[in-house]
């Protein structure tokens, strides 16, 4: 027997995998709100310079010097949706934290929140760093553990205190008006039918370009990681740096492809789609997208305009914003999609 009929035999006698679906959402953001105009106090700027290249109005801020992190704004998230989802921290059976903004160098942030939240000790615990693509592969690492019948009950979680480590100032302008704070979290359950499920997911990476979007340190190729003597010399090399037109052609390359294979794994075509609901990188790649693909605006949610550039927590929190302001409901066919530093990308389809 040649070893492709047999790997088909394994195929078609292998049990079916059971699927997900997110049985619960929610999302919070601290309460500062930080206008365009108030950057003006750091940085040579203005509402208008904002506005025109990113579509960023306002962002929220954790308070400075208040030692709050991303896994206290992951815990607030994290509540909510496991109210949504009528269960408890106790019934959880592994957590999947995504994040670019650790709450320290080490350990992840995911034992803290596991702490503050209740999760049972033993529950595993995993940390990913996948940035903006964060969530998304979140999503496909919970849905594997839940077709394979390993976990019933994980919740995944993106947060981000961005805040505390942007570059003030006019050189680093660019990338400090574009990012937000805050945290989104899904709780996913065996899905008792396709009506409401995760369909697929989708994930990618090419590490050709990764220095056009970064933050060298804390590194552990120097030593030390951040070198104290250093500090006065380090030039801005500790703040993210990003090469914008780079990341600008990439993205409105790499997401289409995400949304298109999502769409052609299922059968599905763009008529069919309910909503998508892309990273929140900056609102002008989004509106690019959407023209060039030819999806109705009122079919694409965008929510940087308020919460501007949150990271692996975009998604989750514009998913459990679109759903509690009605756009979305059980059975619509939804579409996340990302891309990011790395570069990575992904898309995820499901019926809600």
């Amino acid at each position: 027997m040649g070893s492709d009929q047999g790997a088909s035999d394994m195929t078609d006698h292998a049990p079916a995998l059971r699927r997900s679906r997110i049985a619960g959402l929610g999302s919070h953001v601290p309460p500062w709100v930080v206008k365009n105009d108030d950057l003006k106090q750091w940085m040579d700027t203005s509402d208008e310079w904002i506005r025109e290249r990113t579509g960023i109005v306002e962002r929220r801020w954790v308070e400075r010097d208040a030692g709050v992190g991303g896994s206290d704004l992951a815990l607030s998230a994290s509540k909510k949706a496991l109210a949504d989802a009528g269960l408890e921290a106790k019934d959880i059976q592994m957590v999947v934290y995504a994040t670019l903004s650790p709450d320290v160098h080490f350990p992840g942030s995911g034992v803290f929140l596991q702490r503050k939240l209740g999760v049972p000790v033993g529950a595993a615990i995993l940390d990913i760093r996948q940035q903006c693509t964060g969530f998304i592969y979140g999503l496909s690492i919970a849905d594997q553990f839940i077709k394979t019948g390993m976990y019933d009950r994980v919740l995944v979680v993106g947060a981000e205190v961005h805040s505390t480590g942007l570059d003030l100032s006019t050189t680093g302008r660019d990338v400090s008006v574009l990012f937000g704070d805050g945290a989104g979290a899904a709780v996913l359950v065996p899905a008792e039918d396709e009506r409401r499920c995760l369909l697929s997911t989708h994930l990618h990476a090419d590490g050709a370009n990764a220095e056009d979007l970064w933050a060298e340190f804390p590194a552990s190729r120097h030593h030390p990681h951040v070198p104290v003597a250093m500090t006065g010399a380090l030039e801005g090399r500790q703040f993210p740096r990003m090469k914008g037109k780079q990341v600008f052609k990439h993205a409105v390359t790499r997401l289409p492809e995400a949304i298109f294979e999502a769409m052609a794994r299922n059968g599905a075509t763009l008529a069919d789609l309910k909503m998508l609901i892309p990273h929140q990188a900056n609102l002008r790649i989004n509106e690019f997208v959407a023209k060039m693909m030819g999806i109705p605006e009122d079919k694409v949610w965008n929510n940087i305009q308020r919460f501007g550039n949150t990271t692996a927590a975009s998604i989750p929190i514009a998913l459990d914003e679109c759903r509690s302001a009605g756009h979305i409901g059980p059975g619509d066919l939804v579409c996340l999609a990302a891309f990011g530093a790395g570069f990575t990308w992904g898309s995820a389809l499901l019926r809600l």
